[in-house]
């Protein structure tokens, strides 16, 4: 079974409860959720939060959603990925952050395919980044999320679920999809307030014509408006993106 994991807590720093803030009068993590469901390789969607009482509203809103859902530990998320992966008995993970409102069920689709494809331990589309910062896919199987929880060590990668595969190549055999064209310059995410202004306008101009929109819909808009863009674009950018401006 493939399912996508989504990573989620209502405890942001920087944007508090971002994922119940309201998109075109839905929450963020509902259209998280149901952009995955148009993907044709995701099995089951499972939320994967915390046990702060904070998160008790995600269980709420997982179980009112009639959505499968995992509580663990909030810090040491390898360990939640794990647990979520044991208790539903998933053979391929899909990682998801709760904070991209814009991932593409192809772009998925696609890492999914370079994951059977290639007999992988791990595939990805962001090593080095071509696609936007908040399409980023990963996929990894059981028996190598597994062999991370008992093996990692490092605080930084218990917190960032992949990291170990990147560090220990040898071991984790693995893959990069790349984009026709190198377009990792544009910041897709949702981190700041700046990013949600951003988010909001291709929401507004995007999702009431089609409620799902795919990359190049969004590539479209911001030819024809390109201001959108310059909106975040000064936003401090994750670790792999900052190598490439």
């Amino acid at each position: 079974m493939i399912a996508a994991i989504i990573q989620a807590r209502t405890g942001s720093t920087r944007l508090p409860n971002k994922v119940f803030k309201n998109l075109c009068a839905k929450p963020l993590i509902w259209h998280v959720v149901n952009r995955l469901k148009i993907s044709k390789k995701i099995d089951k969607i499972i939320l994967a939060t915390t046990t702060n009482i904070n998160d008790d509203k995600l269980e709420d809103w997982a179980i009112e959603n009639k959505l499968d859902y995992f509580r663990g530990d909030e810090s040491d998320v390898l360990d939640r990925f794990y647990q979520t992966a044991s208790v539903f008995q998933v053979d391929t993970i899909v990682r998801i952050t709760a904070d991209d409102p814009f991932k593409d069920a192809s772009v998925i689709d696609r890492v999914v395919d370079l994951f059977e494809r290639e007999s992988l331990d791990f595939g990805y589309n962001n090593n080095p980044p071509s696609f936007p910062e908040g399409l980023d896919t990963e996929v990894f199987s059981y028996n190598a999320l597994e062999k991370a929880a008992k093996n990692a060590i490092d605080k930084f990668d218990r917190e960032h679920v992949t990291q170990y595969f990147y560090k220990n190549a040898a071991v984790f055999k693995q893959a990069c999809l790349q984009h026709v064209m190198d377009i990792s310059y544009l910041r897709w995410t949702i981190d700041t307030q700046k990013d949600w202004e951003m988010t909001e306008i291709v929401y507004n101009r995007l999702f009431q014509k089609n409620n799902y929109f795919d990359m190049y819909d969004i590539l479209e808009l911001l030819q024809q408006e390109p201001e959108i863009s310059s909106i975040n674009s000064n936003v401090k950018r994750s670790t792999m993106y900052l190598k490439k401006k």
